[in-house]
């Protein structure tokens, strides 16, 4: 048996106990929902705790293995999932008055795949509502709390999902990424958290935002764990009209393999000059592009379009197809909205068809100039993802949408895939952050640098003080 705690295993220490005897998918699931049950309170990262299913779930995988039917890494391990997730027969809520009692009858096709694979499900997770407003206090359920300080915001809109996996109450959970739902969370809680390349992960069953911006993916504590996780959710689904025929790519095979050899472009354009960037952050990514190189990568400063251009054509999307899959409800129930998020939604019915349509030729443009101009000479480019450490909740602006600190939505427009992983911490004890983007489908590219790097630092171990926290 190891001498971690249950809560610390990763996905495939657990596994690996369980596989030899030494521990049950019922043990480890039994501390999951007493830690749920002991912590979860001011985190309110949960909005449903699927307890019964959890144990039925883990007493299937424990028989399982007991007739010698192993189905892959997953197997007997909890996870949750965000609650725009759709899953059949447990309420799912997109955290809004409007789906509090909507109980779907059909599960997504990422549950579907969970299933397969004999994980765990330990519950629903707290959104933004309909993944798009917040953090919000007139909603059915409290905004969730970074685990680091409660008194900080944990980002959105993933926001149960990273702060879950920040305490330790699962090891990977699912969230979206519109504009930064994945990473933001990741950044802000000190987890890792892939975007994949777009079309890589059905969103088939997973209520939409934006319908050529929204990404399916995964938080976790580690690289490896996020592989894992990848390994098995990804995969064609052809009712996705935007779901890639590709064979499933290997998250795993290569991910020790190292940096040697490979050039990673650095676009300090981005952030050097960004309103709202802290010198921890700044110094955290340099330090970063060090380590890199010291592990035999080559590090080279590139120039990007302006961040602006990428951000305006990002947002006119998003606020034209949120508005366009709520224009129904926003006309008859306005009201069963939480503020921030009706405000957001209404601004993309004055959005023309003229400025929609430059914004998908701006697009285009910017992406050939990552793909082709960047990407077609270098293996990954390392950058910004949250500017500064996650905000108090005292901090964010009363009566209207916050402006967060993040540059995440360029990849959203491009399709790339791009993981936020921990660089450290600021003084005040709060993680720091960077991403890794990659060319299109090249996933287990950058999962392979995010894991040289965590390797290298160790940072992704490092968990936040919950018991002391509780005992005091």
């Amino acid at each position: 048996m190891s001498g971690k705690p249950l809560h610390e295993l990763s996905i495939a220490e657990a596994g690996k106990l369980i596989r030899s005897g030494a521990l049950t998918s019922t043990a480890l699931t039994e501390a999951s929902l007493k830690r749920i049950a002991a912590l979860d309170g001011p985190i309110a990262s949960f909005i449903t705790v699927t307890g019964e299913r959890a144990m039925a779930d883990a007493a299937a995988a424990d028989a399982a293995f007991a007739k010698g039917v192993d189905k892959g890494p997953m197997q007997g391990i909890p996870y949750a999932l965000k609650d725009i997730y759709m899953t059949a027969g447990i309420r799912s809520t997109c955290h809004s008055k409007l789906l509090v009692d909507n109980v779907p009858a059909e599960d997504c096709v990422v549950e579907t795949k969970f299933k397969a694979a004999g994980a765990v499900h330990l519950g629903k997770l707290a959104t933004h509502e309909f993944a798009f407003g917040g953090p919000s206090f007139d909603l059915p359920f409290p905004p969730a709390r970074n685990p680091w300080n409660t008194d900080h915001i944990t980002g959105g809109s993933s926001s149960g999902s990273g702060a879950a996996v920040a305490a330790g109450f699962c090891r990977t959970a699912m969230g979206s990424d519109t504009g930064g739902s994945i990473r933001g969370p990741a950044a802000y809680c000190g987890t890792v958290g892939l975007k994949p390349t777009y079309g890589l992960v059905s969103r088939r069953g997973i209520f939409p935002l934006s319908f050529t911006l929204d990404h399916a993916g995964p938080l976790t504590w580690s690289v490896e764990d996020c592989a894992i996780t990848m390994q098995a959710i990804a995969g064609f689904d052809p009712e996705d009209p935007a779901s890639a025929d590709l064979p499933v790519p290997d998250f795993l095979g290569g991910l020790n393999e190292g940096v040697e050899g490979m050039r990673i472009a650095l676009p300090r354009c981005f952030w050097k000059e960004a309103a709202g960037l802290s010198a921890e952050t700044a110094a955290a990514i340099e330090a970063a592009a060090g380590t890199l190189e010291k592990l035999g990568a080559k590090v080279e400063e590139v120039t990007l379009p302006d961040y602006e251009l990428f951000n305006a054509a990002g947002r006119l999307i998003l606020f034209s197809e949120a508005y366009a899959i709520h224009e129904k409800d926003l006309q008859t129930r306005p009201l069963d909205y939480g503020a921030l998020t009706q405000m957001r939604m209404i601004l993309g019915g004055f959005i023309q068809a003229s400025d929609l349509t430059q914004a998908f030729r701006v697009r285009r443009k910017l992406s050939l100039v990552l793909n082709r101009e960047v990407l077609g000479t270098y293996d990954a480019l390392i950058t910004a993802s949250a500017l500064a450490p996650a905000p108090r909740f005292d901090e964010m602006p009363k009566g209207h949408p916050a402006n967060w600190p993040i540059q995440t939505i360029p990849y959203n427009l491009t399709g790339n895939p791009a993981m936020s992983i921990p660089t450290g911490f600021s003084k005040s004890g709060l993680p720091l952050s960077m991403q890794i983007v990659g060319k299109p489908f090249a996933d287990p590219t950058v999962l392979r640098i995010g894991q040289a790097y965590e390797a290298a630092t160790g940072l992704t171990a490092i968990r936040p003080k919950m018991e002391m926290a509780e005992a005091a």
